[in-house]
């Protein structure tokens, strides 16, 4: 088993790198294999609906210059993910915010029936708007929401800090903790012949006809 944990964050290992730490270091005592994969600081372009991805079947972004492609290509092989981001502006990065648009439009069938985490890391407010916001990608595309014993956050200017947030560094151990058993729930369920749902046809009523 997988989990792919994307770090939102422009500074590597800085504060939302030392939440996925803690909760990459519960995964990998349960013996579930882990890769975090950090955005940077290099150029991500927005979503720019062509709809390319969508006309040519292939799955994938038509922009080849950024790590998008690479990370729906990853999602292929994870059984699980965790969605971290610091809070700019009562928000998450704008990075984070146009790499997931791009791979859930591109690559949504990847992501789909895979339980799924956000956790946000700020010095002081925007955390609750900002995990909101990272959700709504999981809600639309069918993916159980992993919880914790409060929201999934951590406090922190600097990682030092955050590792002095014991309640967060909890939070993100019971992340750890309940994204590995829903996944090997599910992978129990599919070995006893119960798969996903099969859904309906999508039905899209425009609100102007």
């Amino acid at each position: 088993m997988k989990v792919l944990m994307i770090n939102g964050s422009a500074n590597v290992q800085g504060c939302t790198y030392t939440a996925l730490k803690e909760i990459e270091k519960e995964l990998n005592a349960q013996n579930i294999e882990t890769e975090i994969v950090s955005l940077g600081n290099k150029p991500i372009r927005d979503c720019m609906g062509c709809c390319s991805c969508r006309n040519s079947g292939t799955g994938k972004c038509v922009f080849e210059d950024d790590i998008i492609n690479s990370i729906i290509e990853k999602a292929k092989d994870a059984d699980g993910f965790v969605f971290g981001s610091p809070v700019y502006y009562a928000h998450p990065s704008g990075r984070l915010l146009s790499a997931m648009d791009r791979m859930f439009y591109a690559g949504g069938a990847n992501f789909k029936y895979k339980p799924a985490a956000a956790i946000v890391s700020a010095r002081r407010a925007g955390t609750t708007a900002s995990l909101d916001a990272i959700m709504k990608h999981f809600t639309i595309n069918c993916m159980p929401v992993v919880p914790s014993n409060y929201w999934n956050m951590v406090h922190g200017n600097a990682p030092e800090q955050v590792l002095q947030d014991k309640e967060g560094l909890q939070i993100m151990r019971i992340v750890g903790k309940n994204l590995a058993w829903m996944m090997k729930s599910f992978e129990n369920a599919k070995k006893n012949g119960i798969d996903h749902p099969q859904i309906e046809e999508k039905i899209k009523t425009n609100f102007i006809r």
